[in-house]
This record gives structure tokens, C-alpha cells and sequence, in this order.
């Protein structure tokens, strides 16, 4: 890292650590998907931090994807409250980008970079789970656009967003990978509806979202209409190569490394050599999205390999305990409550492992 990424880090350590000792607040695991603060956001965007690899154009820092690297593992190494912009950031907008039209980007980039646009994902559904080739929500072509008619579900902070991505079936083909296209819509459109889903923590950031009748005009397709499979399989390598695949555990982590006695020091010395493994591998999958690739196998590995890895900082941590009794409002018991979900978002294991191998296969 060179002496203005060191400088960044430093004012973000600051940034979080002035919020902290403010009682702003409380340092979470999970906090990009738990912790929502559009105040906080807001915070970040002033100081140019969302959006940070985009063109100015747009509202961008035309900043690397290295720079956005450490910023977000200081973010998530301090738990911040970062939920409230991360789909946006992380993924929508590089998606956007990527394949909208400009009248598309220049609509929704610059509210994602000032905080102003809230996004939610409209991709899992009841009958598909994560397997997005069988999406059955459908989208019809009508004058001006298209209707939207099916349900989503696990769509974190669809009840705060302002906007949604949803992935959609355009047309029938018995080809399940055909016919299914990417749409920005409004969250206050006539026939959206959100439904709570609490989860065992007691918490509320998932919802059910019905979409009834919904129109969308034409120019809010993201890239070409039928194409959303390979379009969605590599926005999927900004959601899995991020270093919140291997850092939403390090709150306890940090506490692991205070505690640990004689009979753990081993076991945690390899998850820190493990930490730093992956932090590497974070480092080219940001590399690769400089030079203008979509590391679509690099993410896949990281989030695999991040899965197993934030697993056992779990089950070490609760060993360390002793009496394996955990609070459940202490960090590591949110995120033992938070961990069934860890290897579903994102992409099961399996269907990574299936990404993997058919990459293999094409070599």
C-alpha cells in the first residue's frame, strides 16, 4: 500500500473511531447488512467515500478499487453502521456502470454517491431460494416499458429503500440461464408492497416484496433485455470479492485475540494467518477490477473459502467461552444468530463450487 492509501486508512480509523467514542454507536458484526445509518452514509459521502471508483460525471472520486479496498476494511474491521449504502455502493452502481444506459447512470449514480438513493436487491424468491436461473417473477412488455408481476424474499432493508434492483424473466425459454433481464425500479410504484420478516435475532432488516402490476419504463433496463444472466453472474463478483465476506466476524475476532488462553493460541494464530490469506486475495480481486475485469472466479474463491473461514472464528470463539454459553447480545451471539445466513447470501457453496468447476472445465 503506498503513503496516500495509509493516509486513508488513518482517516477512517478516526472518522469511526470519533463516531464510537461518541456513543453514535455500538460496533456490530455483520454491520453491513445489520447496522443501518443513513446519517452515517451521509457522513461518508460528503467525504467523497461513496461511489469512490466512479467517473466525477456521475458523482464519482475516480478513485481505485484498491483505495475502496481499504476503506471498506476499516469500515467493517470497526463495525460500522454501513447497511444503509453498501448495495448501493458495492453493487448496484458498479453494475450500473457497467451496463446502463447514460440516462440510466446519470438517474441513479450520483443519488447512490451522495447517499441519497437507498437500494435493495430483488433476486431470492420463495420457490427459488438463491438460484437465480429459476427466477419466476415476470416482466411483460407493455407501451412506454414493462410490468412487473412476482414476489421477492430475504430483500434486506427493502422497507428503507428507495429503489430496487430485480432480476426478472422477460420471456419463456426452456433454457432456464434465457430470457431474464435486469430492471432499476421505484420502491414507491403503484403495486410494491413490503412484508417484515423477523429473523431469530429479533431483528428487521428482511423483508417479502410483492410486486403487483408494476410498471417500469424502458429506459430503466439495465444493459440488454434477455442478457441478465451473464450480466447478473458478474455484478455477483463485486457482491462476493469484498472483504466483508471474510471481515462481518471480525468484532469477534478482535475480542478472540484479548481472550484466548494457552490451549487457543494455535487455533486462533492460524485464523489470523487464514485472515491474512484472504485479505490477499481481496487485494487482486480489487486489482482485477482496476484493469477492467470481472473476477468472476477470484470472488467466487474468496467467498467460498470466506465462508468456511468466518465459521470457525465462530466456533473457536465460542470454545473460548469455556462453558460454550453465549450471550446473545454480546457480539459473538449476534453473530452466531446472524451465521445461518452466511453461506447462502451471495451464492450457496455448492453453486460456487459449480462456478468454479465450470470455469476450470473452459480452461
Amino acid at each position: 500500500m503506498n503513503s496516500s492509501l495509509d493516509g486513508l486508512r488513518r482517516e477512517v480509523r478516526e472518522l469511526c473511531r470519533a463516531w464510537r467514542e461518541a456513543g453514535r454507536y455500538r460496533p456490530r458484526p455483520d454491520a453491513w447488512l445489520r447496522s443501518f445509518d443513513l446519517a452515517f452514509s451521509k457522513e461518508l459521502a460528503e467525504r467523497g467515500w461513496l461511489g469512490m471508483t466512479w467517473p466525477r460525471s456521475v458523482g464519482g472520486g475516480e478513485r481505485s478499487n484498491l483505495a475502496r479496498l481499504v476503506l471498506t476494511e476499516e469500515l467493517l474491521r470497526a463495525g460500522a453502521p454501513v447497511a444503509a449504502h453498501w448495495i448501493g455502493d458495492r453493487q448496484i452502481g458498479p453494475a450500473v456502470l457497467r451496463y446502463g444506459s447514460e440516462r440510466l447512470q446519470q438517474e441513479v449514480l450520483p443519488g447512490i454517491a451522495a447517499a441519497e438513493h437507498v437500494f435493495c436487491l430483488g433476486m431470492s424468491e420463495p420457490d427459488a431460494g438463491s438460484d437465480l436461473a429459476a427466477v419466476r417473477t415476470t416482466a411483460t412488455r407493455v407501451p412506454g416499458g414493462w410490468r412487473i408481476d412476482g414476489r421477492k424474499i430475504w430483500t434486506s432493508h427493502a422497507h428503507r429503500a428507495t429503489h430496487a434492483y430485480l432480476l426478472a424473466r422477460s420471456e419463456k425459454s426452456e433454457v432456464k440461464h434465457a430470457g431474464l433481464t435486469e430492471f432499476v425500479l421505484d420502491m414507491d410504484s403503484p403495486g410494491v408492497s413490503v412484508s417484515p420478516i423477523v429473523d431469530m435475532a429479533g431483528s428487521h432488516h428482511f423483508n417479502e416484496v410483492v410486486f403487483e402490476n408494476v410498471f417500469v419504463p424502458e429506459h430503466r433496463v439495465i444493459g440488454t433485455v434477455g442478457d441478465g444472466w451473464k450480466q447478473v453472474t458478474e455484478q455477483l463478483s463485486y457482491e462476493r470479492g469484498g472483504p466483508e465476506r471474510v471481515l462481518s466476524t471480525y468484532p469477534v475476532l478482535a475480542e478472540l485475540l484479548e481472550v484466548a488462553d494457552d490451549g487457543l493460541l494455535e487455533e486462533v494464530g492460524e485464523l489470523v494467518a487464514r485472515l491474512g490469506t484472504l485479505r490477499a486475495l481481496c487485494v487482486r480481486v480489487a486489482e482485477a477490477m482496476d484493469a477492467g475485469e470481472a473476477p468472476v472466479q477470484a470472488a467466487a474463491t474468496l467467498k467460498y473459502l470466506g465462508t468456511a473461514f468466518e465459521r470457525d472464528v465462530l466456533e473457536c470463539a465460542r470454545r473460548a467461552t469455556g462453558s460454550g454459553v453465549v450471550d446473545p447480545g454480546s457480539a459473538l451471539g449476534e453473530a452466531i444468530l446472524a451465521s445461518p445466513g452466511f453461506g447462502i447470501r451471495g451464492g450457496s457453496s455448492e453453486v460456487l463450487l459449480s462456478i468454479l468447476a465450470k470455469q476450470e472445465a473452459r480452461r
